[in-house]
Order: structure tokens, then sequence, then C-alpha cells
């Protein structure tokens, strides 16, 4: 995730303070000193590191901290609110009708998450459209029609075209049944006069309600000669930070925001259409420092069973407290948490799970995990329908022949059969529950139990 190593920086300055009930001008002095260090080193613009650092220290040692409040959990909330204020509040994004141009150099993923805005404002209910303008890029007219088709949604552009401002204005044409258009402009390697003067154009024929600048979450340094030239060019309104998948620092947008005083509109988190998030400051910094988001989390789960059931009509989720829990159901839970994107995106957002304890882990402890889920759904593809429905029922045979048919071994078919025994146990205590406290005493169990005994993710849950 997008300055994953400044939030395991600032969890572990943090950390520090624990069992401390006071904090020393010396405590802050240090903590300040190491927040400088890690915002640096995620290459936020060192004006900014300044200003929030300072402000950071002034609070600490000037504000009082409510009574019975840890040392820990008082700079906690400082550095919380502070970068919150940093970033600020998330583009404004009216779900109606408007025209969106986005802006960025060459490589920066204006394309695809062209198709990904277009993707999110049809999960709103809305008509978008894709315009595509870019004649510079080969490849870039086929690029945006593919992603389109992949995001179900209109798409206009024309390969026969030298005239960039001309296709805009046949795209509005074309597309005028659409609620928000999305036009994509042509980028460069560089700032080139040029492209600053073709942008300028296509925004005189398509008057955006909102421009976007898109960066990759790489950038550095450069977003801030980047971010000023497009902000005097043609005004920017807000920022799409994109591939915060990868290993990218992200501080760069950071300075991006700051530079041309607008907010942060999307986050681009992988490659599919679906990856992509509308920015919360609140959520975001929550995740940051390992306080998880609810939010987004909330979010996510029901896209991915919205998802699964469109996958099979025949399946219902709630089917698994009132009846026989299958390898089917198993199976269908897997895709399900795999609809909602990668699992150390998913870990991230949930309270007590993301920072401290992902810190802890294994650096491939997310990836052995989904590995492992991939290799279960091989497994049972390689079953027929009746082992599924009755998975108590297979032998030692019937294990062999599974293992042969999917490719492993028979004792990753024996370990897949027993974390669906865990499962079956962990589902029938469930079942028939009636109380809400009874419920609750439940869930306050299986956090207790690591969810299953060690199952899926090592201790924090079956999957």
């Amino acid at each position: 995730m997008v300055l994953d190593d400044l939030g395991s920086s600032l969890r572990g300055t943090l950390d520090k303070l624990r069992g401390k009930s006071r904090i020393s001008e010396e405590d802050i002095e240090e903590i300040v000193k190491e927040i400088q260090r890690s915002l640096l080193s995620a290459d936020v613009d060192v004006s900014l590191v300044m200003e929030l650092s300072d402000n950071i220290k002034e609070r600490a040692l000037e504000e009082e901290p409510p009574a019975g409040t840890p040392a820990r959990d008082f700079v906690l909330r400082i550095v919380y609110e502070e970068l919150v204020g940093l970033i600020g509040e998330s583009t404004e994004l009216p779900l109606e009708e408007q025209t969106i141009l986005l802006a960025g150099l060459q490589g920066s993923g204006k394309t695809t998450s062209a198709a990904k805005m277009a993707w999110w404002f049809s999960t709103k209910g809305l008509r978008p459209a894709v315009i595509q303008t870019d004649t510079f890029r080969p490849g870039a007219y086929e690029q945006a029609q593919q992603m389109a088709g992949r995001a179900e949604v209109d798409y206009y552009g024309n390969p026969d075209s030298e005239d960039p401002v001309e296709i805009a204005r046949k795209g509005l044409e074309e597309t005028s049944e659409a609620d928000v258009h999305i036009v994509d402009t042509a980028g460069r390697h560089a700032l080139e006069d040029d492209l600053i003067d073709e942008i300028e154009q296509i925004e005189g024929v398509v008057e955006p309600d909102t421009s976007l600048l898109v960066l990759d979450a790489a950038i550095g340094q450069g977003a801030k000669e980047q971010a000023s030239q497009f902000d005097e060019s043609i005004g920017i309104d807000g920022v799409v930070i994109t591939k915060l998948d990868g290993t990218a620092k992200g501080g760069g947008a950071l300075t991006a925001v700051d530079q041309t005083d607008s907010s942060i509109a999307f986050l681009g988190t992988g490659e599919e259409v679906q990856d992509i998030e509308r920015f919360e400051p609140d959520g975001f910094i929550s995740r940051l420092l390992g306080m998880g988001d609810l939010g987004q989390l909330a979010e996510r789960v029901e896209r991915a069973m919205e998802q699964t059931q469109v996958e099979d009509d025949d399946w219902e989720p709630e089917d698994m407290l009132q009846g026989q829990f299958t390898l089917n159901d198993m199976q269908k839970q897997m895709e399900a948490m795999n609809n909602m994107g990668p699992l150390d995106q998913v870990m991230d957002m949930i309270p007590g799970f993301g920072g401290g304890i992902k810190d802890q882990l294994p650096d491939d402890a997310m990836d052995v995990t989904q590995d492992r889920m991939r290799t279960f759904s091989v497994i049972m593809d390689s079953m027929t329908d009746t082992e599924k429905e009755y998975p108590k029922a297979i032998g030692a045979s019937q294990i062999e022949r599974i293992a042969r048919g999917s490719g492993t071994s028979e004792e990753k078919v024996r370990e897949l059969l027993e974390q669906y025994k865990m499962m079956e146990k962990t589902i029938k205590q469930f079942q028939g529950m009636g109380s809400e406290q009874e419920m609750q005493r439940m869930m306050k169990q299986m956090q207790q139990q690591g969810g299953g005994g060690g199952g899926g993710m090592g201790g924090m849950g079956p999957f």
C-alpha cells in the first residue's frame, strides 16, 4: 500500500511510548526526528515535513492530554489529526452529470484511471463514458477501448484522426446520453510546450467541471514541478494517485496536493478496473497508522458478496447459517475473499489486524496465504459435486485421485479437508444462536482463538 514503509516507521516510533503515562520534551524531540526521517524517506517535500513536524511538536508540548490517556495514544491522536489536516478533504465529485478532464505525464496511469473511475461511477447508478483523445502514444486507442470494455462503460475514440481537439468535441456529441464524461488526454515523457498547448485546447472544448492530475505513486520530488505547471495551465482540482499496489513511496503525491492547493480524488490500488478507491482522508490515515478503515472494508465486503452471488445465482451466504456447511460454501467464501482485492490491503482495513500485527508477520505472509487459497480452489475444482457436498465421505483412494487430478499432493488435499473441518465447526457454533449477547460472546471467543486455531492466515481467521 502507498506509504506503507512510512506507516510502519511511524508505528514503530510511537511504540517507543508504550507504558508511559507522561511524555517529556526529550521524548517529543526523538519522536519528531523519527517522523521527519520517515516522511523524508517517503519523498514528502522538505517544507511540508518541517511544517508537519513543527505542528506535532508544538501540540504535544503545549496541549494537556485527557486524564488517564497513555502518552502513546495522546501523540497518536495528534499525529493522526495533523496528517489528516495535511492531506485535506477528498476532492468534491458529486454524483450527478459532469465532465472530468484527466491530465498527467505518459506512464502515469491516466488511461487505466479513466476506465476505473468510469466503473466507479457506474456502481453509483450513473452512466459514464470514456473519451480517448491521445493521438500521440501508439496503442492508446486500443488500450482505452479494452479497458472501457472491461469496465462495461461507453467509449469513444478515433484511431484515424490526428486531431485530439476534434476527437474531444466529437466524443461529447457521440456520448451525449452519458451522465459522466471522463476525457483522457495525451501525456509525454516530460512537460513539453506542445503537451500544455494541446491540453489547454481540449479544456476549452470540453469545459470540464473538474480537472484531475494523475500521478504515479513513485513520482517522488518531481511531483512538485508537474503539479505546478499543470495547475498554471488548466487549474487542478484534485489528484488521482495510481499504482499504490507496488513499492512506491507515495510522498510526492502529498506534495502535489499541497502545491496545487487541491485534494485527492481517487486511489488506484491494482491492475483490475475494480481496483480503485474513492479517497477518504480519515480512513486513509487510519490505515497508515494501523487503526483500520471499517468504511472501506464494508464497501469491499458488500461488493465482493454481490459479485460472488452474480457469478452463482444459486448460492446464498445466509444458507451457511441455516443448514449443512459444504465445500461448495467454502469455495464461494474464498471467491468472495478474492473479490475483495489483495489480502494485505484488506488486512489494513481491519482494526487491530493491519499495521502492528502485519509488521510482525514475515514479508511473504500475505502471498503465502493467497497461494494457499488458490491451491485449495484448484483442489476443489478436481472434486466431484458429491464429494464437495459430502466431504466427510472422502476416503484415501479419493484423496489420491483428487491430488493426481489437481496436480497437488495428497498432503495438500488432507490440509484442505482439515481446514474445512475447522470452518464447519465454527459455522455450527453460529447456527441457531438466538441472542445478540450470545453472538457477541462467540465473536469474542473467536478473536481469542484466532478464528479457527491457526487456519488460513497463521492464526488470524479461517481465511
